[in-house]
């Protein structure tokens, strides 16, 4: 060394044994690919915010009862009673996966019942369909039923989404569905978590809209998305 050089500070040094942690986590990591299973997995839009292209009426003539504006699925004026329960399918089938939306249910209590939800799972028959059912109203937010077939599977925890949900407002929906596993979001809030333990129970069917019968009542629905699992 030359008398003028400084030496150089000393480099850290790794242990045989924390190199071999490190490699051990690098292979890892390489043996995953550029991202897990999921995170590869896109979102599909199930709505062009412009015309019902992927959807039907359970009941044929309800057509009419279903139209699109302001770039939102609806149903209802806020005017006039809602005449019957009606629905508006994909023509898809979905088994696992998590659907997203935003949803604003409005109306006059003292007309009746307000009401609205979002079928999963649902199979169709003739003019009916059967499933499961994201509930959307006072006295049902959050719930699980079972249109057509064991009603009401579990009820909806309130107790931080009071603080929170705008109940004539703009709200968001998560449903995730993996194998028998149920869960619902309103707002991010879990309100739902359901196990189902009937084996016979269809796990694939197709996601509807729904407006229940009774009051002046209006149901808009937006940015419907979808990604299986």
């Amino acid at each position: 060394m030359h008398p003028d050089q400084q030496p150089h500070p000393s480099r850290p040094v790794l242990s045989n044994g924390l190199l071999a942690i490190c490699l051990a986590i690098l292979m890892q990591a390489g043996s995953l690919g550029p991202a897990s299973a999921q995170s590869t997995v896109k979102a599909v839009s199930l709505f062009d915010g412009k015309t019902l292209n992927g959807w039907k009426t359970v009941d044929p003539t309800h057509a009419r009862l279903w139209y699109v504006a302001d770039s939102a699925i609806r149903s209802g004026d806020g005017v006039r009673k809602i005449p019957a329960n009606t629905y508006l399918h994909t023509i898809n089938q979905y088994g696992d996966f998590e659907f997203r939306c935003l949803f604003r249910l409005s109306g006059n209590p003292a007309t009746g019942m307000i009401n609205s939800g979002i079928q999963y799972r649902s199979v169709l028959q003739g003019d009916s369909i059967v499933g499961y059912q994201a509930d959307i109203g006072t006295g049902y937010w959050g719930d699980i039923y079972d249109e057509h077939r064991r009603g009401k599977l579990v009820g909806g925890d309130l107790s931080t989404l009071k603080r929170i949900l705008k109940e004539d407002g703009w709200n968001s929906y998560i449903i995730r569905c993996r194998g028998n596993r149920h869960e619902l979001y309103i707002n991010g809030v879990k309100t739902a978590d359901y196990t189902e333990t009937n084996s016979r129970i269809p796990q694939r069917g197709v996601i509807a809209v729904q407006i229940h019968s009774g009051g002046a009542a209006q149901v808009e629905f937006r940015d419907l998305t979808l990604t299986e699992l």
